[in-house]
Formats: structure tokens, sequence, C-alpha cells
């Protein structure tokens, strides 16, 4: 054997005891990983990062200057972090790792998740029987079996229309039962969801709940699909641990909603996070809507923000209705009369038959 084939055994032999000791150093930071979600600790700690590369250069005595030394290590340490965080999505019972199949819920008769496109519709707020009852005729003519209505309204203003409260459930009930379609409606205070299992086929978590964690926990305690909004500064990854504080009480049957997060814009009430749906699909299991009213507040954006939903792989598109939004209680610029609606239902029909 030549001089160069002995060092070069010799190197590929360096290789595997780096490649062993990489993967020893891996196992290790699996365990600490798994103690610091004991703890509610910080997975990353840029002083114990800081610590471990003064110690790994002081006892550097080349060929490498320590800047490369540095900077291998801290690859390193970036692969180790990127690994504690795989392992912690994985334990994530709302996970597509832990569930690869899409979960599938079906609410009298609407199937959400199983790669068709489905429709929430309704008012703003409750205000009325002959208010519901003529959004209910409408949206039936167009096979949405789901009739969305606001009975618990949390307000930014504490001098604005607050809901109806439980006779506005009565209403949404009684609308839909004459239509045959389901009711989804917020709830905001854990104390009323006993009463609103009654009522409701949906319960609604709305933005300003979305880390209410007593509500979330009581919401998984029950036996009824839960629709969970996103926060108005909330990150995807809160938005997935709030899901998976439902799930991890037994409630499995959970729909995300995508309605815009709050940024510097002001050209609409918020910044609809279109790229947010298909992280949410690959990231979880759970089917995805779009609320477009909410997250754009603007009449004239809707159809185009419910297209670009669909076309990205929304599950379904949330948006509001009301017979004479002029003068509704809340919320009157975003949402659509009576015509307005039949004529977004025959374009977003349009386009889902061409996406056929």
């Amino acid at each position: 054997m030549s001089e160069l084939d002995q060092v070069r055994d010799r190197l590929d032999n360096v290789n595997l005891e780096i490649l062993q000791l990489i993967n020893e150093r891996a196992k290790l930071v699996q365990q600490i990983g798994d103690i610091k979600a004991k703890q509610s600790m910080k997975r990353f700690d840029p002083v114990r990062e800081r610590d471990m590369l003064d110690q790994i250069t002081s006892s550097n005595d080349g060929p490498f200057e320590n800047a490369t030394i540095e900077h291998i290590f801290k690859e390193i340490f970036k692969a180790s972090l990127e690994l504690q965080e795989d392992d912690h999505r994985k334990a994530l019972l709302v996970s597509r790792k832990k569930k690869p199949e899409n979960t599938i819920i079906d609410i009298n008769g609407a199937t959400i998740g199983d790669g068709n496109v489905h429709f929430v519709m309704g008012p703003c707020a409750v205000e009325g029987y002959e208010q519901v009852a003529t959004v209910a005729k409408a949206i039936k003519q167009h096979g949405v079996k789901l009739l969305r209505g606001g009975a618990f309204k949390p307000r930014t203003s504490p001098y604005d229309f607050q809901g109806l409260g439980v006779e506005g459930l009565e209403i949404l009930k009684k609308a839909a039962k004459e239509h045959d379609l389901a009711v989804v409606s917020e709830i905001v205070n854990p104390a009323h969801i006993e009463e609103a299992l009654d009522y409701l086929d949906v319960i609604q978590i709305g933005a300003r709940n979305m880390q209410n964690f007593e509500l979330l926990k009581a919401a998984g305690d029950v036996d009824k699909p839960v629709l969970l909004k996103r926060g108005l500064s909330a990150t995807i990854s809160e938005f997935i641990n709030a899901a998976e504080y439902i799930i991890s009480r037994g409630n499995k049957n959970i729909i995300l909603c995508e309605r815009g997060i709050r940024t510097y814009e002001k050209a609409t009430r918020n910044t609809l996070d279109i790229s947010a749906v298909p992280i949410l699909k690959q990231e979880t299991h759970l089917p995805v809507m779009v609320d477009v009213t909410h997250s754009t507040g603007r009449r004239d954006l809707l159809l185009p923000a419910a297209k670009a939903a669909i076309a990205i792989g929304a599950d379904g598109v949330m948006a509001e209705v009301h017979p004479d939004p002029a003068v509704a209680l809340s919320d009157s610029a975003q949402q659509m009369d009576i015509p307005t609606f039949h004529r977004f239902m025959e374009e977003m029909k349009d386009m889902t038959e061409r996406m056929k």
C-alpha cells in the first residue's frame, strides 16, 4: 500500500469517527431538548452557545483558524437546534408527522378536508330572526351548508354592539333548522360552552381568544367541531400550539382559519397571510379555511381574496353576508349584500369547476 493510500485510509477512519461523534452529540441534544420541554424552557440558549464556542476555540491548536472552527461548530449547533424543533413537531398531535393523512370533519353533510371547497356564510352579528332567515335562504340556494353568525361579539370598544347572547344562538338554530344548515358561532367564555352545545354544530374560537387557554381546553373537552381563528398578531407556531391545546384534551375535530394578521399596512383591515395556508397544510393534518371578510375588511376584495385562498389550497372560505349592510350593527363596510353574495358564489363555482 502506498503512503497516499495509507493516509487516505486514516482519513476515512477519521471521517467515520467524526460521524459517530456527531450522531452521539445529536442524541445528547435530543435528551437536553426533552428535559427543556418538561421544564418549559426555551430550546435556544445563546449564553450556553457562546460558552461552548469559547471553550472549543481556547483548545484549538490549529491548523484551522478560530474563526473557521467557530463557523463549523455554529453549523453543528444550528443543525442540533433544528433537530430539537423537528422532535417537537413530531410530538404534536396536530402534526402532519404524527398523522400523515388529512383529518376530514363531517358537519351536516359538509365533509371539511375532503379536497372539495366549502363555504361558511352569514352575518357578522345576529340582529334578529328576519335578518338571519333571509341570509340562510340565500346561502341554501348555492348549496352552502354552514351558517355563521355572531351571538357573542368581543369588540374592540366596550360601547360597540356585543351581540344578543343566547337569544342570538336561538335565532341561529331556528333559521338553520328551517333550511337544513349547520350553525357556526363564536363562544368567548368557557362557562358558555356547555349551554351553547344545544344550539351549535361548530364552536368558533375567535382571533382575540386564540390564546384564551381555558377556553381552548374547554372546547377540547366537548365532542363538537371547533373552528379556531388565528390571533391578530400570532405566529404560525403559536397558532398551531393553540390547536394543540384543543386536541390534547381529546377533541380531534379542529378547523384552522387564517383571518389576517396585524401589520403596518392600512389599505386593508388586516394583512391576509396567504402563505400560511400551505404552511399549515404541510405542518398539520387539519383542514384550513380563510376568512376573507376580516382579513381584508373590504367588500371589493372579498372575491379576489377568496380565489387566492382556494388557488393556494384552502379547504374553504368564510365570508359575511347581510340583507342590508348599510344598517348592520357591526362591520357594515365588509359584508356582502344578497345580490353581491350571489355573484360571489357564481364566480367561485366557475373557478372551482375549472380547477377540477
